[in-house]
């Protein structure tokens, strides 16, 4: 169930006014295998790229799978004796959390078959019979990890591969704007691989953030909004198989396949993207993924049991149209 990096992105739009009051320090790069863009209103004179370089460096030692020597790579190559920081201990109790709320749909372990099927960034398997499938989902489970008293990971299999790529870059969003905020800063945005955090105003044009949601069936290089919102002290994330659908040539229904952890098959589902919002940016991402793999009708269900969890659905309806799910707390963000 990993997240596909890069391919739905969500733009930053800025709401002009009558009066520019104060500029914003800005600053962007690349960081986690993605951009970020980051802004904020400060009068203090922040070292903020040496702090940012030392955050990514940080979470990149300690839970990079791209990353040979980090504690994660280590645990995945079987190593029980790392003990895991801070960062990997916060990560892996929000994903047991959502893990455990989601009924096991949203599982860090599913990439083995995320791969298989060619979904992810790993060769597909050309033949998936049921034999190598129940070899396959016999690595995959959440439950089947534990976070011992002295830091260690332990596996029911060693050969149990663990992934945070779909709740890792909400974790380092929120690490960024725990810097900010030690440092006084009370009006920021937060951008890393389309996902978002703000506190307070945009104070250049003494309004709200305003950001919007992409189009799921925009065309290559055609750039187009489906909605605009108000973050107001919260943060997105939003999740999505950006072009990667299928139409039915009969009914002219769009769907995408996603894994299910469960049964470890592949199944079509309807829901084209989902953006959430959420109190922080590693629960509004869990919850983004998590909703994906659910589906529409399985993550209404899972909604009712959440609080201060907000979602706007964009999915395929049967007779091919495509139409939105707002909840109520997100349709009173939204803005013409």
């Amino acid at each position: 169930m990993k997240k596909l990096s890069g391919l739905f992105i969500v733009i930053i739009l800025l709401v002009s006014c009558a009066k520019e009051t104060e500029q914003a320090k800005r600053f962007s790069g690349e960081a986690l295998g993605t951009t970020y863009s980051v802004q904020f209103f400060s009068e203090n004179d922040l070292n903020f790229e040496k702090a940012m370089d030392s955050i990514i460096d940080e979470i990149n030692t300690s839970m990079s799978t791209y990353t040979t020597k980090s504690d994660i790579s280590r645990i995945n190559r079987g190593d029980s004796t790392v003990k895991v920081d801070e960062h990997f201990r916060k990560v892996f109790k929000a994903s047991e959390k959502i893990f455990k709320e989601s009924n096991g749909f949203f599982d860090p372990t599913v990439g083995v078959l995320v791969n298989a099927y060619g979904f992810g960034p790993e060769k597909r398997l050309m033949e998936i019979d049921s034999v190598t499938l129940d070899s396959l989902h016999a690595l995959v489970g959440f439950d089947k990890l534990t976070l011992n008293a002295d830091n260690t990971i332990g596996k029911e299999n060693p050969l149990i591969y663990l992934d945070f790529n779909a709740i890792a870059k909400g974790y380092a969003i929120d690490v960024i704007a725990e810097y900010l905020e030690k440092n006084e800063v009370e009006n920021y945005l937060i951008e890393l691989g389309g996902e978002l955090r703000a506190r307070g105003n945009n104070l250049t044009n003494s309004s709200e953030w305003i950001v919007g949601i992409d189009d799921p069936l925009q065309m290559e290089g055609n750039r187009s909004l489906y909605a605009k919102l108000k973050l107001e002290n919260t943060a997105m994330a939003t999740s999505g198989n950006y072009r990667k659908y299928r139409v039915d040539s009969l009914s002219g229904e769009r769907y995408v396949h996603t894994v299910n952890p469960l049964t470890g098959k592949a199944e079509k589902s309807n829901l084209l993207s989902t953006s959430v919002l959420a109190e922080n940016c590693m629960l509004a991402d869990g919850y983004a993924t998590a909703f994906m793999a659910l589906g529409l009708e399985r993550s209404k269900e899972m909604l009712n049991h959440l609080n201060g969890v907000e979602v706007y659905m964009i999915y395929s309806a049967e007779n091919g149209d495509v139409e939105v799910f707002s909840s109520q707390g997100f349709e009173k963000q939204l803005v013409e």
